[in-house]
């Protein structure tokens, strides 16, 4: 167990390679209760979070869901986001759990002007996620017929009974595997959890942690708050300026300074990189380009799939169309390192 944003998280079961490999190859079964889950109702819900957001948010139809950012007047992303529409005036916001109290207020003061309510509802859900490629199989045996889980397309959500108890269901994840979220009363949770546990053990579903979960997020290309987002970074950094949806009707916060950086062209910009050594490249070590720094590691592990030590750091932007020679500074030794198109895993369809 370690402390996690004021929670204690599980950071391994058994073996973090053992996690990792059976979320690849069957399924792993996560607590994430730790994250925060806002709502915010009302009639002009969804055009209240257009102008909070960076995404455009009242189109979505009821059931689906999308990743966003909630961003400074300066554009600096304050956290990264899956926004949720539960009901036609209801949408679920899911924030970092280090960052719940940050957004929570951001979107009260900015749903200020709107006919819409918002409610720090983190206390009243536990989140069980299951992910892999036996999720379906496993999943449908505790879900009974109150879901179509094959017909539920990714970023679709749903209310039905896992156990024997309501929840909301969603294929999303973090993990580049298909799977699900499943987010419940907190007095079920620990029958969902025991419930996914015994139909799963036959499939080779395990327990999985903070660690696996982080290795990954990292082989699919996915960003972390406080690695490779934050408030000194924008969606355009991150290679993530499509989620700034500037052809949204009306204004919305950080707009201005967005379209400036938008327009001028990110300073750096978030690469891959293999390293050909048994050495690892961890957060803050330094990339060299020549012999000379050039950027810096914002998430580096070994990967378990692939079987190599995989970094994502930030490049200048100068640098990295140069194309030089790249290294990574691990402990004072300049190791070879190679850039790598991410995500450096991707699930077979």
């Amino acid at each position: 167990m370690t402390d996690f944003a004021g929670w204690r998280m599980p950071l391994r079961y058994s073996s973090e390679r053992t996690e990792h490999l059976a979320v690849r190859h069957a399924a792993g079964l996560f607590d994430l209760s730790h994250m925060g889950e806002i709502m915010v109702t009302g009639p002009d819900a969804g055009a209240a979070l257009d102008y909070a957001l960076i995404g455009h948010l009242s189109p979505m139809a009821t059931g689906r869901a999308r990743y966003t950012m909630i961003c400074a007047e300066d554009g600096g992303v304050l956290d990264d986001l899956v926004v949720y529409r539960t009901a036609e005036q209801e949408f679920m916001v899911i924030a970092n759990a280090a960052n719940t109290g940050t957004v929570f207020g951001q979107l009260s003061v900015r749903a200020g002007k709107y006919d819409a309510a918002v409610r720090d509802a983190t206390a009243e859900y536990a989140l069980i996620a299951i992910q892999g490629p036996a999720a379906v199989p496993v999943l449908a045996q505790v879900t009974g017929n109150s879901l179509d889980l094959n017909a539920m397309k990714y970023y679709a959500g749903a209310f039905g009974e896992v156990a024997g108890q309501r929840a909301w269901v969603a294929r999303t994840g973090y993990t580049g595997e298909d799977g699900f979220e499943v987010f419940c009363d907190p007095a079920d949770a620990a029958a969902v959890w025991e419930a996914l546990e015994e139909f799963g053990a036959a499939a080779g579903l395990v327990a999985a942690g903070l660690a696996a979960r982080d290795t990954l997020r990292l082989e699919a290309g996915m960003p972390l708050y406080g690695n490779e987002l934050g408030p000194d970074v924008t969606p355009f950094e991150a290679n993530l300026g499509r989620v700034v949806k500037f052809d949204k009707p009306g204004d919305f916060v950080g707009r201005e300074a967005l379209a400036v950086r938008a327009a001028a062209g990110p300073r750096r910009r978030l690469s891959g990189f293999t390293v050909g050594s048994r050495r690892i490249p961890r957060h803050g070590y330094a990339v060299l380009a020549g012999g000379q720094p050039c950027g810096a590691v914002t998430s580096g592990a070994p990967s378990p799939t692939l079987g190599v030590p995989i970094a994502m750091a930030y490049v200048d932007v100068s640098v990295s169309e140069a194309d030089p020679e790249f290294a990574i500074d691990i402990r004072g030794e300049a190791v070879p390192a190679t850039v790598t198109d991410l995500p450096f895993y991707r699930r077979s369809k």
